[in-house]
C-alpha cells in the first residue's frame, strides 16, 4: 500500500458499509484510519471515499447508514489534511503536460468527497444507480467522478526529479518511479542521489511503450548507464545535475501529530520510522523548536518540551543515512 499510494495523485478509499465492518476498520488503530493518514503522508492530494457493500442485506441502500458513515468520516478527513466537498459541478481549463507535449482539456470538476457503490454487481459504478434501487442519491457514479478529477499541476521546466521506489538490471540498470518535476530525453545527464553518481539515460519507457522523452506525473521506468543495480537503494533520487536535490542527515520539519499510541507523548528522543517519497528510514526527534497555534497558525512564544495529539510542531529530525529532501519554500 505505502509504494502505491507513493505514486498516486488521487487516493480512492473503499469503506464497507456493513454493519460491523465499518467500525472495525474506523475504530482507533483501524486501516480505514491507517490508510487515511498514509496516502496523505505520501502524497495522495485528494482523497474520495467510496461506501461499498450498500446492497448488503444489512444496509439496504439505507441513506441513514450512508450518512452515518459520512458523518464520523468527515471531521477526520479534515483532521488529516483533506477538503472534504459536497456537490457541485464546475467547467475547468486544465493545461496537462503529457509526455512533453502541452494540451488543454476542459474539466468538469464534481469535487464531492463521498459516493455509494455496490462494487459485487457494479451498481453506480460505470452508470448512474437507477433511483429505483437507491431514491436518494442524485449524485454522479464513480467513473464520473474520477473522470472529472482535475490533473494536479507539475513544472516541466523545473529542476528533474524522480524518486527510485525499484531497480532491475536489462541492459543496463533500469529504475523505476514517478517523475515529480522536470522532464526528461534521451541521451540525458543525471545525477543519482545521494551518492552523487553521473549516469546517462540511455531509454525511456511509459507503460510498455519507448518514448523519446516524458514529463513530470509520469510513471516510467528509465533504462541507465554508469551505475550498477547494486549501487542503488530504494528512496534515491534521480536528480538534474545543475540543480540537484539536497541530501542530508538532519533537518528541520513542521509536523503535526495525528495519533500517537495510547498514552505517549512527543519529545525529543521519540523515534519512529520516516517516510518522504520512496524513503522509508529510523528517525529520532533531536529536538522541539516551536508549537504551532492551531487557531492563528502562528509559532507560540512558550518553550515546549512535549506535546500530545492534535498539536502542530516544529522540530529538529535526524536519520542515519543520507537522504534526499526540498525545502518547502521551494516547491510551495
Amino acid at each position: 500500500m505505502i509504494s502505491g499510494a507513493a505514486q498516486a495523485d488521487i487516493g480512492v478509499l473503499v469503506i464497507s458499509a456493513r454493519k460491523g465492518e465499518f467500525e472495525t476498520g474506523y475504530e482507533r488503530g483501524g486501516q480505514t484510519r491507517e490508510h487515511v493518514q498514509l496516502a496523505k503522508t505520501l502524497g495522495a492530494a485528494k482523497l474520495l471515499v467510496v461506501v461499498n457493500k450498500m446492497d448488503d442485506h444489512t444496509v439496504n441502500w439505507s441513506k441513514e447508514r450512508y450518512d452515518e458513515i459520512e458523518s464520523k468520516m468527515t471531521p477526520f478527513l479534515r483532521s488529516s489534511g483533506y477538503n472534504v466537498k459536497k456537490g457541485g459541478e464546475q467547467s475547468t481549463l486544465v493545461k496537462v503536460q503529457k509526455l512533453c507535449l502541452e494540451t488543454e482539456i476542459r474539466s468538469t470538476s464534481t469535487p464531492r468527497t463521498f459516493l455509494p457503490i455496490s462494487g459485487l454487481v457494479g451498481t453506480n459504478m460505470k452508470t448512474r444507480v437507477d433511483k429505483s434501487t437507491c431514491p436518494w442519491w442524485n449524485g454522479p457514479c464513480l467513473f464520473e467522478v474520477l473522470d472529472s478529477i482535475e490533473v494536479p499541476l507539475r513544472d516541466p521546466k523545473g529542476p528533474f526529479r524522480m524518486p527510485i521506489i525499484d531497480k532491475f538490471k536489462d541492459m543496463g540498470t533500469v529504475v523505476m518511479e514517478k517523475v515529480e518535476s522536470g522532464s526528461v530525453l534521451e541521451g540525458d545527464s543525471l545525477l543519482v542521489m545521494p551518492n552523487k553518481a553521473q549516469v546517462n539515460v540511455l531509454s525511456v519507457y511509459f507503460d510498455e511503450n519507448k518514448v523519446r522523452c516524458a514529463g513530470p506525473g509520469e510513471n516510467l521506468r528509465v533504462r541507465l548507464s554508469g551505475i550498477e543495480e547494486d549501487d542503488i537503494l530504494s528512496g534515491f533520487v534521480l536528480s538534474s545535475v545543475v540543480k540537484p536535490i539536497a541530501a542530508v542527515t538532519e533537518f528541520t520539519a513542521q509536523l503535526q501529530i495525528l495519533e500517537l499510541l495510547e498514552n505517549a507523548i512527543f519529545t525529543a528522543r521519540y523515534k519512529a520510522v520516516l517516510h518522504i517519497h520512496s524513503v522509508v528510514e529510523e528517525c529520532e526527534i533531536v529536538e522541539l523548536l516551536q508549537e504551532i497555534d492551531p487557531k492563528t497558525k502562528k509559532p507560540m512564544k512558550k518553550k515546549v518540551l512535549f506535546v500530545k495529539n492534535g498539536a502542530v510542531v516544529v522540530c529538529r529530525i535526524q536519520v542515519n543515512n543520507l537522504i534526499c529532501i526540498e525545502k518547502f519554500s521551494d516547491f510551495s
